[in-house]
C-alpha cells in the first residue's frame, strides 16, 4: 500500500477581512479613508517625502503672483524715458521663470513618489478581496451572481485607487493652497480681503457637501441598476446554447433593454443634478470674486494698493479659483468612490463559514483511512439532509454509494472537500478530524473526477496542468497518456495549446472527462472521490473511460458516488442511500442476496435498460443477468 504525505503551506498571518472589521455594517467615510491608511502608512518615508513637495510646490505657486506684483510696480515708468531699459528688473524675471518651472517640478516629483504608494495599495487589497472570495463557503458562491459580484469587484478597486488619490495628495494640496492664500490675505491686506475669501470657501465647501449628499442615492441607483443588467448579459451568454435551444435571443434582448432603460433614467437624473452643482459651484466663486476684484479696485482708486496689488489680488483669486473648483469635483469623486466601495468592503466583511483556527495543524495523510462518524447535516437549519451516517472507506478501498436523486450521495463528497463542516458527528481521515486541520492540506490529499467538468477557458496543457501547476511538461504528458487522451491531443491542429472554450464547451463529455482525469492524475492525491462522473455519458464512452477510473482507483482510497449500480459492482463496500440515511450496506453479492433495496434498484434498471435502446444500458442488463446467474 502507497504511503502519503501532504506539504504543509504556510497558514496566513490574519483574517482576510482583520483590516475590514464591521465591514458588512453600514460604514462612514471616515471609516473607509482609516481602513485605506495601513495600506499607506506602509510607505511612510515616501508619504512624507512626497507631502514635503507638496507644500514645496504650493509655496512656489503663491510666490510666483507675489514676484509679479513686484514686477508690476517696478515697471511703473513713462512712456519713452530713455533709461526704461536700465531699470528693466532682470533678477525679478529670471525668480518669475524660476518659481513656476519649480512649482510644475515638485508637482511631478510629488506624483512620482506617490505613484508606487496608490498602485501598491489597490494591489494589496484587490489581492487581498480576490483571497477572501476564494476562503467564503461554497453556499456563498452558490447564492452569488458572478456577473453582478465581478462588477462590484472591478468598481470597488477602482474606487479605492480615486479615494487614494485623490483624497491624501489632491484634497491636502487643495487645502494648503487655500491656507496660504487666505494668511496671504490676511497679513498683507485688510481683514476684507481675507473675510470674503474664507466667506466664499465655506459657503463653496457647505453647498458642495450638501447637494452631493443629495445625489449620492442617484449613483447608488446606477450602480445597482448596472450590476442588474451585467447580471443578466452574463447570465444570458454563459447559457448560450439554452437560448438557442428555445429561441429565446429577443426575449433575452428585452430583459436586457428593460435594465438599460432603467439605468438610463438613472443616469439622466444623476446628470442633471451634477449639472445642478456645477452651476451653483460657479455662482459662489464669481461672488466672491466680484467682491474681492471691488476692494482691490476701490483701494487703487484710494491710492492704498498700486497695480501691482490688483494684478496680485487678481492672481491669487484665479489661482485659488482653479483648485477650490477642483475641490468640487475631488469631494463628488470621493462620495462615488466610497458608493463604489460599499458593495466591495460587504464582499470582505462576510463571514468566512468555514474556516480554519488560528493554530490549525497540516493533515498527516498515512493511509488515508477515510470515517464518517455518526454525521449529521443540513443546508438549512429545517431542512437535515444526512441523518446519523457512520461508515469506515479503508485506506486503499473503494467504497460507492447508490442511491435516488436526492438521497444525499453527493452531500457527502461536499463535507468530505470541507465546502461545508457537518452540523453533528465528524468527518476523520487518519483519525484527524477534517474540521481541526488546515483545509488547503486536506484539499491537497483529496482528488475528484466530477459528473459535470467544467474546464478553463484556456488550452488543453493548461487544464491538465491545473492539478499540480508546478509540474513539468513531461509529467503532463505522461498523465494525458495514462488518461488514455494523449493521442487524441496529438491529432489536434494545435496539440496540447487548443483552447477547451468556455467552460470546455468545444470538448465532448468524454473528452472532458478524460482531461479530468488526467489532472487527477497529475495531482496523485491518496483520496479519490467519482461523482457520479460517467452517469452523463453514453455506453461505449463510459465503458472506456470506467476502466481508467478504476486503475486510477488501485491502491487509493475511493470514495464512488453512482447512480448506475452497473459501475460499482467492484467495490469493496457499497452504501445504499435513502432520505439521507444508510439503509444498506455490503458487496454487491451480499446485497443481491439480502433482496432488499439495492437489488430492487438493480431490477429496475436492469428492466428499464431492456425496454430502452440497446445501447443506451444494455450493459446494465448484462452484468445484472451475469451476476445473478453467479
Amino acid at each position: 500500500m502507497r504511503r502519503y504525505s501532504t506539504t504543509a503551506e504556510p497558514a496566513p498571518t490574519e483574517p482576510a477581512n482583520a483590516l475590514f472589521k464591521g465591514a458588512g455594517a453600514p460604514r462612514s467615510d471616515w471609516q473607509t479613508v482609516r481602513n485605506l491608511l495601513p495600506y499607506v502608512w506602509h510607505y511612510k518615508w515616501r508619504v512624507m517625502l512626497a507631502l514635503a513637495c507638496l507644500v514645496a510646490a504650493k509655496v512656489a505657486n503663491l510666490g510666483v503672483p507675489v514676484l509679479m506684483k513686484k514686477l508690476v510696480d517696478a515697471m511703473d515708468i513713462k512712456p519713452g524715458d530713455a533709461t526704461a531699459l536700465l531699470v528693466v528688473p532682470v533678477g525679478l524675471i529670471i525668480a518669475y521663470g524660476v518659481l513656476r518651472l519649480s512649482g510644475s517640478l515638485f508637482t511631478e516629483l510629488r506624483e512620482i513618489l506617490f505613484s508606487k504608494v496608490t498602485q501598491s495599495a489597490v494591489r494589496e487589497i484587490a489581492l487581498q478581496v480576490f483571497r477572501h472570495l476564494h476562503a467564503l463557503s461554497l453556499r456563498f458562491h452558490l447564492e452569488r451572481q458572478t456577473g453582478g459580484m465581478s462588477r462590484d469587484i472591478e468598481r470597488g478597486t477602482r474606487g479605492i485607487q480615486s479615494l487614494i488619490s485623490y483624497s491624501l495628495y489632491s484634497i491636502l494640496p487643495t487645502l494648503v493652497e487655500m491656507s496660504l492664500v487666505i494668511g496671504f490675505f490676511f497679513l498683507h491686506y485688510d481683514i476684507w480681503f481675507a473675510a470674503i475669501t474664507l466667506c466664499a470657501l465655506v459657503g463653496y465647501i457647505a453647498f458642495t457637501i450638501v447637494v452631493t449628499e443629495w445625489r449620492t442615492h442617484f449613483r447608488r441607483k446606477m450602480n445597482e441598476l448596472d450590476s442588474r443588467a451585467n447580471q443578466k448579459a452574463i447570465d444570458s451568454l454563459l447559457n448560450f446554447e439554452t437560448v438557442k435551444y428555445f429561441g429565446n435571443e429577443e426575449y433575452e434582448a428585452r430583459r436586457y433593454d428593460e435594465n438599460l432603460r432603467t439605468y438610463r433614467t438613472a443616469a439622466i437624473r444623476s446628470q442633471n443634478s451634477l449639472s445642478f452643482l456645477n452651476f451653483g459651484q460657479q455662482a459662489i466663486i464669481a461672488t466672491g470674486l466680484i467682491l474681492i476684484l471691488w476692494r482691490a479696485t476701490v483701494g487703487v482708486a484710494a491710492g492704498k494698493l498700486t497695480l501691482g496689488d490688483l494684478v496680485l489680488v487678481n492672481t491669487l483669486m484665479i489661482q485659488l479659483y482653479i483648485p477650490l473648483n477642483f475641490l468640487g469635483v475631488i469631494y463628488r469623486e470621493i462620495k462615488q468612490a466610497t458608493t463604489d466601495m460599499d458593495r466591495m468592503f460587504v464582499l470582505l466583511g462576510t463571514h468566512q463559514e468555514v474556516a480554519d483556527s488560528p493554530d490549525a495543524p497540516p493533515l498527516r495523510v498515512s493511509g488515508a483511512e477515510v470515517r464518517f462518524r455518526h454525521v449529521g447535516f443540513g443546508y438549512e437549519s429545517n431542512r437535515v439532509i444526512l441523518h446519523d451516517v457512520d461508515f469506515t472507506i479503508a485506506a486503499g478501498t473503494t467504497t460507492a454509494v447508490v442511491g435516488h436523486s436526492g438521497s444525499g450521495k453527493s452531500t457527502l463528497a461536499r463535507l468530505l472537500f470541507r465546502f461545508y463542516d457537518v452540523t453533528q458527528g465528524d468527518i476523520e481521515v487518519d483519525g484527524q478530524d477534517i474540521r481541526r486541520v488546515r483545509q488547503s492540506t486536506l484539499r491537497a490529499s483529496i482528488g475528484i473526477v466530477p459528473q459535470d467538468t467544467v474546464l478553463f477557458n484556456d488550452s488543453i496543457y493548461y487544464n491538465i496542468a491545473y492539478g499540480r501547476p508546478e509540474a513539468t511538461r513531461e509529467e503532463v504528458i505522461a498523465a494525458a497518456q495514462a488518461a488514455q487522451i494523449d493521442h487524441f491531443i496529438r491529432e489536434l491542429p494545435q496539440g496540447y495549446d487548443t483552447p477547451v472554450g468556455e467552460r470546455g464547451l468545444k470538448l465532448s463529455g468524454g473528452e472532458k472527462q478524460r482531461v479530468a482525469i488526467a489532472r487527477t492524475l497529475l495531482k496523485n492525491p491518496p483520496i479519490l472521490v467519482f461523482d457520479e462522473a460517467t452517469s452523463a455519458l453514453d455506453s461505449r464512452t463510459e465503458q472506456a473511460i470506467q476502466a481508467e477510473l478504476m486503475r486510477l482507483a488501485q491502491n487509493r482510497t475511493t470514495l464512488l458516488i453512482a447512480h448506475r449500480l452497473s459501475t460499482v459492482v467492484h467495490a469493496d463496500q457499497i452504501l445504499v442511500m435513502d432520505h439521507g440515511r444508510i439503509v444498506e450496506r455490503g458487496t454487491h453479492a451480499d446485497l443481491m442476496r439480502a433482496n432488499g433495496r439495492y437489488a430492487e434498484m438493480w431490477q429496475i434498471q436492469a428492466r428499464n435498460a431492456a425496454q430502452g435502446s440497446p445501447d443506451a444500458d444494455a450493459r446494465d442488463v448484462e452484468v445484472g443477468d451475469a451476476t445473478q446467474d453467479a
